[in-house]
């Protein structure tokens, strides 16, 4: 997966609570859109019944096309267990979510995929999503080396990220690339166990 060491762009206000991993990547979507998974981001909420865009939906207004980020509702993820929704956004363009709180499947699947899901204060969020609105301008700038974030404004927002979550984002290391790192040592490991407990291994 793309490093995520600071990330400058657009921002789309939805506020909306309870969005769901089917609302956020409908099921008939992941048949139609094959590897294009960003074509179907919110499927049955940007376009009609004939496929055509939905101006009123916020990812399709002029301004908000090329958003890489997102500023919703509480529980944004909830529902089941569907990476596809992950997959969809980063495919979109968006590599970070902010909200008050996220499903935590969602949230797992997220750090796993190279989407920041950036957990904030009902208040701050609220902030933000007020900026972004504005007519003036839209861009956010988050910077994961030193956990904070600016505003349209000029405010800033500082956070908290364990380690474990942030350095895999900032080296840009899936589950694959952290184990393919440590193979020294795991065939280390194997070569030792193989002498002490040669019965679970099979013989060559």
């Amino acid at each position: 997966m793309d490093k995520f060491d600071r990330l400058t762009g657009v921002a789309a206000p939805f506020m909306e609570d309870n969005i769901n991993t089917d609302a956020i990547m409908p099921t008939a979507w992941i048949i139609e859109v094959g590897s294009d998974w960003g074509r179907g981001l919110f499927g049955n909420l940007r376009r009609d019944r004939h496929g055509r865009d939905m101006d009123s939906f916020v990812l399709n207004q002029p301004r908000y096309r090329a958003s890489k980020f997102l500023v919703a509702g509480r529980n944004f993820g909830c529902g089941s267990s569907r990476e596809e929704a992950v997959w969809a956004l980063v495919g979109f363009g968006i590599r970070c979510v902010i909200a008050p709180s996220f499903s935590d499947i969602f949230y797992d699947n997220a750090f796993k995929n190279g989407l920041f899901p950036l957990v904030l204060p009902l208040p701050d969020v609220q902030r933000i999503a007020a900026e972004v609105a504005a007519p003036e301008k839209t861009e956010l700038t988050v910077d994961l080396q030193h956990c904070s974030l600016l505003t349209p404004t000029g405010s800033q927002c500082k956070f908290e990220l364990d380690d474990s979550r942030r350095l895999p984002l900032l080296e840009g290391r899936d589950d694959v690339g952290r184990t393919l790192a440590m193979a020294a040592l795991i065939d280390a490991f194997q070569r030792t166990d193989c002498h002490r407990r040669p019965w679970i291994y099979r013989s060559q």
